[in-house]
């Protein structure tokens, strides 16, 4: 996957729907299995070949840099930090780092969403069809149970948290730094380039029917901890090649 890099990782946010956690450190540094989630979504890359990356932070930046020179990382990664600003959102953070995403495709994504992705497969899709971004697109499951009603509103039957029908934003992108010149200091990615990039056909999707999930409330939390706790982690790539050994 060369000429792929760096991530632009954004580690900005505050984390508002977490405040079991965030009242103290940064959503990035919310732990699972005793790691924060920004550990998880650097060795998702990284166990892929992926060694650059540039952390776009913002709200308790000083943490995470802190956080970053002291965890252990078992693949040799190149991590930097850029503050890009209390408040800005998250286009603006990518705006920010123009000079530094400038030299050729990137990658990008938010610091808290797992997957078991398939970067190289992603890298390929955005490659081939030649637009300027490639969004990855994923059907989450359901927070509910669903009544399936048959004639005259009949319950026929219960459905237990199904896949939801539509796709929604999944946050692994790539970009070509044409992309950036849709971006400014007050983008929100998600409602205004996005969308622009769209209305000029110059946004791709790339479908992941597998795992994903992101840490974006305390049930979430749970979840994820429950599953890296179980050994059930479908995030943990870099395993694949582990035969079943279980290390970590």
């Amino acid at each position: 996957m060369e000429g792929i890099e760096p991530v632009a990782i954004l580690c900005g946010g505050r984390g508002t729907r977490l405040q079991e956690h965030t009242h103290a450190i940064p959503k990035a540094l919310v732990e699972i299995g005793g790691r924060p989630t920004l550990w998880h979504v650097v060795r998702i890359y990284a166990a892929q070949g992926i060694r650059r990356f540039l952390l776009l932070t913002g709200y308790l930046g000083e943490m995470i840099e802190e956080s970053v020179m002291t965890l252990e990382w078992p693949e040799p990664v190149e991590i930097e930090c850029l503050q890009t600003g209390l408040d800005t959102p998250t286009g603006g953070r990518l705006a920010l780092a123009r000079d530094r995403l400038s030299g050729g495709s990137f990658c990008a994504t938010y610091a808290d969403g797992v997957a078991d992705i398939d970067l190289a497969a992603l890298v390929s899709a955005h490659r081939r069809h030649g637009r300027l971004a490639t969004m990855t697109v994923v059907r989450p499951f359901s927070q509910w149970g669903v009544a399936v009603l048959g004639e005259d509103d009949r319950v026929d039957a219960f459905e237990e948290k199904p896949r939801l029908d539509h796709w929604i934003n999944g946050g692994f992108f790539c970009f070509e730094p044409d992309a950036l010149s849709y971006m400014d200091e007050t983008s929100v990615l998600e409602q205004g380039p996005l969308p622009a990039l769209a209305a000029d056909g110059e946004l791709h999707a790339f479908r992941h029917p597998g795992f994903w999930d992101c840490m974006d409330t305390y049930k979430d939390a749970v979840t994820l901890n429950d599953l890296w706790g179980d050994g059930r982690a479908p995030w943990a790539v870099w395993e694949r090649d582990a035969a079943g050994s279980g290390a970590r």
